[in-house]
């Protein structure tokens, strides 16, 4: 028999990595966040928010204040197939509530597993590693937030993981949806509510509504079926790319943006979203990241700083992963990034976590700016 599904303060206790009982699931605490609409943002190249500085040492990340209340009845997990627009759930690691709007089907390059020779991927120039990687296909799902839960994602640098390049001359404006994102397949912990409004999110009403004849009881709004196929180009997912160093798994999704003119050249723009995950039992934090970028062009970039978008995450078994985007532009059409992350452990010691060479590809033909960000 199916038990309710409850919210509490964080998610430590929700994880995949540390999962409870099927009689219990737990997700954030219930906290008014004010949705800032389509704010307009600004975030540099490869590097993420400046003038940010975490304090350099090693902080306990375990939730505080944590309340207990029910929100709805688990449902049985798929194994197999995908879930439905409209679908309810909870995020494993994250711990939010969010809705289902539609999947997605990714190639899944996972540098873990040791594939064929045969039908694969190889590394770009210069990166590092010779090993090939065969693509495998990923359900991805793009969900709408709570944002009750915003202020309660300690493990995101934003709640928030689609941003557009901003319709007009200034080519670095970008703008972002909030509490719209990317999940994977087996992140979801499906649960139903009897509520008619159970997430609260300004285009939730705009994207989907109430029908109690309907397994899950939410359906499709024409709006949503309107945005989806006019801003197909710019919200796909197409590639997932995964490897793991030492315990500690790093996850890339990259995104192609679009083309802007500028000075007489053009500039490429591409969102590429990270994950982290610490799938041992150390805590550790991140201390440096080292980029490299490879432009069709012919040049070679490399850039060194502290932490990530101005953070220092520390991955430990109660909160065991970190989630955070930023954008890279080329003045070429492809081009590559990898690099890797300094770990530092609470002795003091330090490694080097690779992150996985992904491409970054233009759309080939000439598409109209994203439209459907505002309303």
């Amino acid at each position: 028999m199916a038990a309710a599904a409850l919210r509490r303060g964080l998610l430590s206790s929700v994880s995949k990595y540390s999962r409870p009982p099927a009689h219990r699931i737990l997700s954030v605490a219930d906290t008014s966040c004010i949705l800032d609409a389509f704010r307009p943002r600004l975030q540099c190249r490869a590097c993420g928010l400046p003038n940010v500085v975490q304090p350099r040492r090693l902080m306990s990340s375990r939730p505080e204040g944590k309340i207990l209340e029910t929100v709805g009845v688990f449902e049985a997990v798929k194994q197999h197939g995908k879930y439905e627009t409209g679908q309810l759930f909870l995020h494993s690691v994250f711990g939010y509530r969010g809705i289902v709007l539609f999947p997605w089907h990714a190639r899944l390059y996972d540098r873990d597993v040791t594939p064929p020779m045969s039908d694969s991927k190889p590394d770009p120039p210069g990166a590092h590693g010779s090993k090939e990687v065969k693509g495998k296909t990923h359900t991805y799902y793009q969900v709408l937030i709570d944002t009750r839960d915003c202020p309660h994602i300690s493990q995101r640098s934003q709640t928030e993981a689609v941003t557009f390049l901003a319709n007009h001359d200034d080519s670095r404006a970008l703008y972002a949806i909030p509490g719209l994102d990317y999940v994977s397949h087996e992140d979801i912990l499906p649960y139903n509510s009897t509520e008619q409004i159970p997430i609260q999110h300004e285009l939730f009403e705009r994207f989907l509504m109430f029908n109690p004849s309907k397994a899950p009881p939410f359906t499709t709004r024409d709006t949503l079926k309107a945005w989806q196929e006019k801003n197909h180009p710019w919200l796909e997912l197409s590639d997932v790319h995964r490897e793991t160093t030492e315990n500690i798994r790093v996850t890339v999704i990259p995104f192609y943006m679009g083309m802007r003119e500028a000075q007489n050249s053009h500039v490429y723009w591409w969102r590429y979203c990270i994950r982290l995950e610490n799938m041992g039992n150390e805590v550790v934090q991140l201390r440096e990241r080292h980029w490299r970028i490879f432009s069709l062009s012919g040049t070679l970039e490399t850039v060194r700083g502290r932490g990530v978008v101005g953070r220092e995450p520390v991955l430990s078994k109660e909160q065991p992963a970190f989630q955070y985007s930023s954008h890279v532009s080329l003045q070429a059409p492809s081009g590559h990034m990898w690099g890797t992350f300094r770990i530092e452990r609470t002795d003091g010691s330090h490694f080097d976590v690779r992150i996985p060479p992904f491409s970054l590809e233009s759309n080939k033909d000439d598409k109209a700016p994203p439209a459907g960000y505002t309303f």
